[in-house]
């Protein structure tokens, strides 16, 4: 029997190179699957009255701390900037588009808001959650900060990245070196858009610096507190809205980020003030939107329930007064030109601090100091100090200091006042 040898080679040839196509087909899908998936705000749709009117009548029921499903949750107090609650808050994490904080303080430290960008193909074929730039769309960088932090556009990061740092790398530097500056010792970036790379974390205790340092700047605040908004590319108006779901939602909430990777999972920066009391939750690794919704009102009900906002600065410089009249004509510098020693006290880097309710009476001011000194003795100099403490957690030290130089007697001082002695 003769077998066609050539129609057998091209018969294995088909059919090597129909598996390729299926194994490429397969790599495609995957790849497709990952780069879609990545940084979606908004595709799992939630019931958000339910779980806001269910969580926060929970809330209000328990006294105990909260019982988080996301892996990592946080309260920090914006008048005090310390952490009232924290579940590995200090823990090294990717933080997905909660990542655009921090974006938008070196865009608005660094750019002109007025200037107008032409979209490049690199920031147009940006992949996850995007304002849907095209390449050469025009659009002021104004109107990319609302489509960075309103509709988390991962095009618009790239598109302000390379505008304002030369390339998504050189922003990535500047993002870095603006962490150094705030102190940030556990926060690496190396995108604008937070979309998971092994180099790329913060921990929910310095992104919630992030988020109170960003606060602070008024075009920030605003853009973060807008729920919908109107931008203009190509000179054609579009309404973008907001991804925050607490948003307009629950009371005192005024921004400021959601964020979503296969990595990071569901995450979420809110800002809240009732009253005095001014907090940041951070919520990150939660598995689903709804947990991270019902996590954050968790944190934000327990917070309003269980602290209040005290004046410690009022309570301390009160103590000071009153040690300061019984103890200043005690402190003797020897050989001194005068008798008067003018103290002061070292300003809190703080006047109002949130403190829990059952511990607002535990507030205790230990003072110590020096009474004896030998002249001279240099302006500034710390003579003692004010241990600040709650329920015996000290929160401050304070030094107390001479408001000027005592200088040395001289032997002319010696002699006049000898003769004040002679009668």
């Amino acid at each position: 029997m003769k077998y066609n040898t050539k129609k057998v080679k091209s018969a294995n040839k088909n059919e090597v190179i129909a598996k390729v196509g299926i194994c490429l087909l397969i790599l495609w899908l995957i790849a497709f699957h990952t780069i879609s998936y990545a940084n979606l705000e908004d595709n799992e749709i939630v019931d958000l009255k339910s779980i806001t009117n269910e969580t926060v009548e929970t809330a209000k029921q328990v006294d105990n701390k909260p019982n988080l499903n996301a892996r990592i949750g946080l309260i920090f107090d914006r008048n005090s900037k310390t952490i009232l609650y924290e579940k590995n808050g200090k823990k090294q994490v990717p933080m997905a588009s909660t990542t655009k904080i921090m974006t938008s303080i070196v865009v608005l430290e660094n750019a002109n808001l007025k200037e107008v960008v032409t979209i490049d193909k690199k920031a147009a074929g940006t992949g996850g959650s995007r304002l849907e730039l095209k390449t050469n769309d025009k659009i002021t960088v104004h109107d990319l900060l609302y489509g960075l932090m309103l509709r988390s556009g991962n095009d618009a990061a790239v598109a302000l990245a390379n505008h304002v740092g030369g390339s998504v790398e050189g922003f990535s530097k500047m993002m870095n070196q603006k962490a150094q500056e705030m102190g940030l010792t556990n926060s690496h970036f190396v995108t604008p858009h937070g979309l998971d790379q092994e180099e790329h974390y913060t921990t929910a205790y310095e992104l919630a610096c992030m988020a109170d340092y960003a606060l602070q700047i008024p075009k920030f605040k605003e853009i973060v507190g807008t729920k919908n908004y109107n931008i203009t590319i190509n000179g054609q108006s579009r309404t973008i809205s907001n991804t925050n779901e607490l948003l307009g939602n629950l009371n005192g909430v005024y921004g400021i980020k959601t964020g979503f990777t296969n990595g990071a999972g569901r995450c979420l920066v809110t800002g809240c003030k009732r009253g005095n009391l001014d907090i940041i939750t951070v919520v990150l690794g939660a598995d689903t939107k709804k947990i991270r919704t019902a996590d954050s009102i968790k944190l934000i009900e327990y917070a309003y329930k269980n602290y209040e906002v005290v004046n410690v600065e009022k309570i301390v410089k009160e103590q000071f007064e009153k040690w300061k009249q019984l103890n200043e004509k005690r402190i003797y510098i020897n050989k001194a030109k005068t008798n008067e020693v003018p103290l002061q006290l070292k300003k809190l880097e703080f006047s109002q601090m949130a403190v829990e309710k059952t511990k607002e009476d535990n507030i205790t001011i230990e003072i110590n100091s020096l009474y004896y000194l030998e002249a001279p003795v240099e302006e500034n100099a710390v003579i003692g100090s004010v241990k600040v403490q709650i329920a015996g957690k000290t929160i401050a030290v304070l030094d107390i200091t001479l408001q000027e130089k005592i200088d040395k007697k001289e032997i002319l001082d010696y002699f006049i006042d000898f003769l004040s002695l002679v009668p």
